[in-house]
């Protein structure tokens, strides 16, 4: 099958060498994305704002692979501090609410930056018309 690549654009992805998303037939993948804008990390401090920023972030990704938010079949949340899981779940629910992807919240010791609180990353499935 054909590998559709969707880049960032940013240098890490050749510096470690990996995709912000890949879609193979009707499979999308998301890397695990981050609350950063350039060089800026939105919403310091705030889980609840890194989250929503993050899934706005998803949600044009998979536009831009022919997908939608209602696409999304599994995500997976990696947060830095597990007591703030309502802060994030809350975010989480705006999007996916009725959706009711597979899920998982799992607590890491730190993201590749110290102000980054939440990392997450998406697998969609396009349906068949």
């Amino acid at each position: 099958m054909k590998r559709k690549f969707i880049s960032s654009g940013t240098h890490w992805e050749n510096v470690v060498g990996y995709s912000r998303a890949i879609r193979v037939g009707n499979v999308i993948e998301i890397s695990g994305t981050t609350a950063v804008d350039g060089e800026t990390i939105i919403g310091k401090d705030d889980a609840y704002e890194q989250t929503v920023y993050i899934l706005k972030k998803i949600e044009k990704i998979l536009q831009e692979a022919g997908s939608r938010i209602e696409d999304v079949v599994r995500t997976r949340m990696f947060v830095t501090d597990i007591s703030r899981w309502r802060e994030v779940g809350e975010a989480h629910a705006l999007f996916f609410k009725e959706i009711k992807p597979a899920t998982s919240m799992i607590e890491v010791n730190s993201l590749i930056d110290k102000e980054l609180l939440v990392e997450i990353e998406v697998t969609a499935m396009i349906q068949s018309k």
